[in-house]
This record gives C-alpha cells, sequence and structure tokens, in this order.
C-alpha cells in the first residue's frame, strides 16, 4: 500500500461532474421553460377539441416537464454538494439517479397513454381535427426548438473531459486526456440524456399526432388517431427501458468489460505482475474508479500508477501491492 499518510491520501476532492454541467444545467432549464408552457397549450387544445393524439403528446409533455425538472434539480443539487465530504465519491452520480426516475416515470406514462388510446379505439370521439392539427404543429415547433438547445449539450458532452484534479499520490489520480477512440457510452452524461429522450419522445408523439389528424381529416381515418397514441407509447416505453437499464447499471456499480481489460492488459503486460483483484465503477459522467490489487517481483505502487497512466477514464484509483 501507499507509504503516504492517511491525511494525505485523504485530503484531494472527488468532484466528478461533467466539463459541461452548467452549460447543460443552463440548457435544461429553457427547456423546462418551454416545455411547461406548451405542456398547458396542448393539454387545453386536447380537450376542447377531443383528439386523443393530441392529448397524448399534452400529457406526455406535462411528464417531460416534471423530469426535466427533476434533471434541472439534479444538476443544482450535484453542484452544490459537489465538495460535501458526506458523498465519497462525490455527486458525480446524482444525474443517473435523476435519470432512472425519468425513465421510470416516462415507461409509467407510456403505459397510460396505450391503455387511454385502446379505450379511444373502442369508443371512438369526435376530434376537431383542423384546430388540433395546428396545436399539434406548435408543438413539434417547441420540441424541435428544445431538441436543439440540448443536442448541442449532448454531443458535446460525449466527447469532451473537464474534470482536471490530478492526485499525485499513489492512492488516487486522474487522467483526463480525450482519447477519440474511446466508446462514448463511457462518457456520456445520462441526467442530460434523459432530458433529451424526453424531448425526442415528445417530437415523435407530436409527429404521430399529426399524421393521426391529418389522415383523420382528409380520409376520415379516425381510427389512425388513437392508433397513433398506441404507437408512440410502445416507442416511448422501449427508450424508457433502455435509460433506465443503462442508469441502472452506473448506480449499482457494474463494470465495463472493455475498461477492466484495458486496466488488465496496461498492468500485466510486462509478466512481472497480476492483477488478483479488480473493481472498476463509473463515479461521474466522464469518470472512473477503480480498486487495483496486484503482486509479483514489480508490484510497487508508483510503477503500477504509471502504467495506468494511458487508461484516461480512471479519475480515481486505489492500488494494493502485495
Amino acid at each position: 500500500m501507499s507509504s503516504r499518510s492517511d491525511t494525505e491520501a485523504l485530503s484531494h476532492k472527488h468532484i466528478f461532474l461533467g466539463s459541461a454541467h452548467d452549460e447543460n444545467a443552463r440548457r435544461t432549464m429553457w427547456v423546462v421553460i418551454l416545455t411547461a408552457v406548451m405542456m398547458v397549450g396542448e393539454i387545453i387544445a386536447g380537450t376542447i377539441f377531443g383528439s386523443m393524439a393530441l392529448l397524448a403528446d399534452g400529457f406526455h409533455m406535462a411528464t417531460h416537464a416534471g423530469a426535466l425538472a427533476i434533471a434541472a434539480g439534479a444538476y443544482a443539487f450535484a453542484k452544490r454538494h459537489a465538495t460535501n465530504p458526506r458523498f465519497s465519491f462525490g455527486t458525480g452520480k446524482v444525474g443517473d439517479l435523476a435519470g432512472f426516475a425519468s425513465a421510470l416515470v416516462l415507461g409509467l406514462i407510456a403505459l397510460g397513454i396505450a391503455v387511454e388510446s385502446v379505450i379511444r379505439l373502442l369508443e371512438p370521439t369526435t376530434v376537431a381535427f383542423g384546430q388540433a392539427t395546428l396545436v399539434a404543429f406548435l408543438g413539434l415547433a417547441v420540441n424541435i426548438i428544445s431538441a436543439l438547445l440540448l443536442s448541442g449539450g449532448h454531443h458535446h458532452h460525449e466527447h469532451a473531459y473537464g474534470h482536471h484534479h490530478h492526485h499525485h499520490h499513489e492512492h488516487a489520480y486522474g487522467n483526463h486526456h480525450h482519447n477519440h477512440h474511446e466508446p462514448e457510452t463511457r462518457h456520456q452524461d445520462n441526467n442530460l440524456r434523459s432530458a433529451y429522450i424526453h424531448v425526442l419522445a415528445d417530437a415523435l408523439t407530436s409527429v404521430l399526432a399529426i399524421l393521426a389528424l391529418i389522415a383523420g381529416r382528409h380520409l376520415d381515418w379516425v381510427w389512425l388517431d388513437p392508433t397513433m397514441g398506441i404507437v408512440g407509447a410502445i416507442v416511448i416505453a422501449r427508450w424508457s427501458m433502455s435509460l433506465m437499464r443503462d442508469t441502472a447499471a452506473v448506480l449499482l456499480d457494474t463494470t465495463d468489460p472493455d475498461l477492466e481489460a484495458e486496466i488488465r492488459e496496461h498492468v500485466e503486460a510486462s509478466g512481472d505482475v497480476q492483477i488478483t483483484d479488480l473493481h472498476v465503477w463509473r463515479v461521474g459522467p466522464e469518470a472512473h474508479a477503480a480498486i487495483v490489487s496486484v503482486t509479483g517481483p514489480g508490484a510497487k505502487c508508483a510503477d503500477i500508477r504509471l502504467r495506468l497512466t494511458p487508461v484516461h477514464e480512471l479519475a480515481h484509483v486505489t492500488i494494493e501491492c502485495r
């Protein structure tokens, strides 16, 4: 183990927020405002004009407003408590917790939309196609604006590294050089991703509503309106499951087999040491932590730390040499 004092080993900070944390928080807040305004308009219009597809879009947008508010709150909480010692590895996973909650809400609402659509399919109601179509187009416009706001941060975040705390003691360190060949999923901000998926889901329901309303008006296909609600619910549920699966994996500290293999390759390449125990988990959108236990004639902590320098994802490493 490191010969440094425990006081020195514990003196470093554990700030593992994403490099675009503040920018993503601002983007998300703007989308919350846009979504809340449009949500009210669509629900009122869908009720007045009797469109299930429009109501589905409005209620779905209502869940987006709540989920996006959770995302915005998560950014604020993570930033406010970033240096709070109560959080052993910082608040980098708060966004994943918010993303999981958003995914759960998204799945429940998809179920609600599907049930209501089936009821409307069995018991058709009168729809004011012209007025409802105009509102649906307005909703789509808001969705597009929101998607553009979030897509910039979404893309930038997955390709940028901003955590610059280098822990020079043998217990932990940070490496954050950019590597264009690393899988994007290792660095994505699941909080921003959840907001982005909510907006995309909203855009999908808007498009489906528009198609259903146009077909209903010109072809008298009244059945298409609730059918599109069902189709939208299925697609949204699939997105929800994907987001829930990925965020749950982070929250449960699941390992990354490729990253583990990369660590083993760098440590054991010379053949003078062997990894006897290895734990790797994500502690933030752009950071992983690892516990590496090694044995062998070359088992020197300082040397092992140098061997791991090219593994750019690692932000906090504990090395045990036997």
